[in-house]
């Protein structure tokens, strides 16, 4: 047993200094202009051997309609502005969005790396440099790791000392002269960069979550539940894409009784875990963050658990929702106690 465990500590401390001369880097195949990706950002150390506890991603011009995906024990902060041109979509422009993704108030040790996901489409880029996501690493009030060099034309990103990490491009089907430039050796940053990344393997296309979604629509169907004093209406989740991880659940409680009460906890048999979360707006920061105390179910007063507010997040669920089945979930109360609901699964986007 000690010579296991021994063998363990040398083995991860070996890891772990390997990993120090790591950057950070994406763990994608190159992606065609005009498609969406889930860009898989990896860390793969602390700073001088503290643990990260805050991972600050700025997002390139022509990456667009980004979505952080939901990471147990982060708080998300989404930070908004202009964009420096004009998108289409579907023939409406878009001159706004997304400019900066913050994962916050989490804890990934030095001996270990993660990845922190941001779903967006790459809607304009060049495949002979590739998109730069410059990100900054802080760990506790001092600690900084700053990842935020951009290469300039022929330059060896491994020249840069913290070079910001390069999601890789390919030409879009149709356009024959990028894809020249990109095999003729014009895309020498790109390159670089899907060559530090292949061994990682692909990201999932559509693992952007829909967390706290403001397209999900009650499909209906959801029979009012009777819980002491709780009444439960308006239950519903929506259809997951393919490969998309976590899904969410709204549900409306009114309290008619004179006593506080509080939901505290929800699970199901669909979901490995069920989150009770809050997203909420900032002026142009959107704030995401998991409420472990639980949410307050006041006497008197109508609590709603609805897309853009407070939600409940499926994690690990084995089989995407489909809409038109029903998922059950174990609701706790404080007080009340436990009841089951049955929440229809309504369509993956509104229509």
């Amino acid at each position: 047993m000690n010579t296991r465990i021994i063998l363990a500590t040398t083995l991860a401390s070996l890891a772990s200094a390997s990993a120090a001369f790591a950057h950070a880097s994406f763990a994608n195949r190159p992606v065609a202009i005009g498609s969406y990706v889930a860009a898989a950002l990896q860390i793969p150390h602390g700073c001088d051997g503290k643990a990260t506890n805050e991972v600050r991603i700025k997002l390139p011009e022509g990456f667009i309609f980004a979505k952080p995906m939901v990471k147990p024990g982060w708080e998300i902060e989404i930070i908004s502005g202009d964009y420096l041109k004009s998108y289409d979509n579907h023939g409406k422009p878009v001159t706004s969005g997304p400019v900066e993704i913050r994962f916050k108030n989490g804890d990934l040790p030095d001996d270990f790396y993660d990845t922190f996901t941001v779903y967006g489409k790459v809607a304009a880029g060049d495949p002979a440099t590739g998109l730069a996501f410059p990100t900054v690493q802080l760990c506790g009030a001092d600690g900084k790791v700053s990842w935020e060099e951009i290469a300039a034309p022929g330059q060896n990103l491994h020249d840069l000392e913290g070079p910001a990490p390069v999601l890789a491009l390919v030409a879009a089907d149709g356009d024959k002269h990028g894809a020249h430039d990109a095999h003729a050796g014009h895309g020498k940053h790109a390159e670089q960069a899907a060559a530090a990344d292949a061994h990682a393997g692909h990201a999932g296309h559509d693992a952007h979550a829909g967390h706290g979604d403001m397209a999900a629509i009650d499909p209906g169907g959801f029979e009012t539940v009777t819980l002491g004093d709780l009444e439960l209406t308006a239950g519903f989740t929506k259809a997951m894409l393919p490969g998309q991880p976590v899904g969410g659940g709204f549900v409306t409680i009114t309290n008619k009784g004179s006593a506080d009460d509080r939901l505290v906890s929800a699970s199901s048999p669909r979901a490995g875990e069920v989150q009770l979360h809050e997203m909420t707006m900032q002026g142009d920061v959107m704030k995401m963050r998991q409420l472990p105390d639980g949410i307050p179910v006041p006497a008197g007063e109508t609590v709603e658990l609805t897309p853009g507010g407070l939600h409940m997040m499926f994690f690990k669920v084995t089989e995407p929702f489909q809409a038109g089945q029903t998922v059950q979930v174990t609701l706790t109360f404080e007080k009340a106690g436990k009841v089951d609901v049955v929440l229809p699964v309504g369509p993956a986007k509104a229509k």
